[in-house]
Formats: structure tokens, C-alpha cells, sequence
């Protein structure tokens, strides 16, 4: 889904604003989906001029008006639509895999650096969606987050069962090159 379709999907579970919005994005959907303001805020604009979604302005004290956005009957049917189709095949994009591709380019204890500290952000993130099962979460909430959980922590053992490849791969480079 784009972050058009998301934006509809989240609108269709309760009027917000693009802070919010954010928010969501940030939390509840950044294990599998990243969506910054400049493409959120966008979104909503054009979806409110094709009439997908309305906005309308909260006045607040010493602030700028909040705009909250909602989705109109088009809109939901537009979602609707979406839903419909086969969704599109994962993509993996990692700052860290592609860094790691020219593992031969660095010295085996920058290696070790970065993995274990994958290690310990992914462990952070496995503590954070593992608490988000307290309280009254629904039965997508616990999906959603034991998904993302399982997903960090099939990764950190790949991780710790495999580095030494990486590090065998980095110190043979360096050897060669002394």
C-alpha cells in the first residue's frame, strides 16, 4: 500500500490529525511501513481536493488551528477497492544489510559494531512491541505486533548465528591488505 491507501485505512479507524497520523506511523506500523510528514501531509492534501477525506480546522489557544482529517463515503470505498486488490510484493530496503554488503571494505571491529548494535535496537524493539500487548489492545493490535516482534527476533538470531561470516569475511580482507 502507499502512504495514500495507509492514510485512508487509518482514517477509516477514526478521524485524525497528520500529527496523529504521524504518530501511528511511528509506533504502531514503523516495523513495517515508514512515512515521514513530507509525504503524509501531501497525501492529505491531495485526497481532501479529490474528496476522499474532508478537513476540518480546531481552533486552539496560542496555537495554529489543528486541522483533523476524515474520511468521506468516497474515500472508504476507495479504501474499500484497495483492500481488494493483492497487495504488492515486500520490499526490504536496510541501511544496514547494504553497509554490510562491503563488509570486506571494513575492519573487523566496525563489523562487530554494527551488528551488535542491530543487536541491541532490535532487542529494544522486540521489549516495545512485546508491552504493547498490555492493556486492551485488540486482536490486530497483538497480531500486528507479534508479527513485527517475531520478525526482530528471527533476525537477531540470524545475526548472532551468522556474524562470524561477516567477521571472518572483514578480517581476511584486512589480513590480505596488511
Amino acid at each position: 500500500m502507499d502512504i495514500r491507501t495507509l492514510c485512508l485505512g487509518l482514517l477509516t479507524m477514526r478521524d485524525s490529525t497528520g500529527y496523529e497520523i504521524k504518530k501511528t506511523f511511528e509506533q504502531d506500523l514503523s516495523h513495517f511501513y515508514d512515512a515521514s510528514f513530507g509525504s503524509i501531509y501531501p497525501a492529505l492534501t491531495k485526497m481532501t481536493e479529490e474528496k476522499l477525506v474532508t478537513c476540518t480546522e480546531q481552533a486552539q489557544d496560542g496555537r495554529p488551528d489543528k486541522k483533523v482529517y476524515s474520511i468521506t463515503p468516497t474515500g472508504r470505498m476507495v479504501f474499500l477497492d484497495a483492500l481488494a486488490r493483492e497487495p504488492r510484493k515486500d520490499r526490504i530496503r536496510s541501511e544496514f544489510l547494504a553497509m554490510l554488503m562491503f563488509a570486506d571494505l571494513m575492519a573487523p571491529s566496525r563489523v562487530a559494531h554494527l551488528i551488535d548494535s542491530r543487536i541491541r535496537e532490535l532487542d529494544t524493539k522486540i521489549d516495545d512491541l512485546d508491552g504493547c500487548h498490555e492493556g486492551e489492545a485488540s486482536n490486530v493490535d497483538r497480531f500486528m505486533h507479534g508479527f513485527g516482534a517475531a520478525v526482530y527476533r528471527a533476525e537477531r538470531e540470524y545475526l548472532n548465528e551468522n556474524r562470524h561470516l561477516l567477521e571472518a569475511q572483514a578480517l581476511m580482507a584486512n589480513t590480505a591488505a596488511d
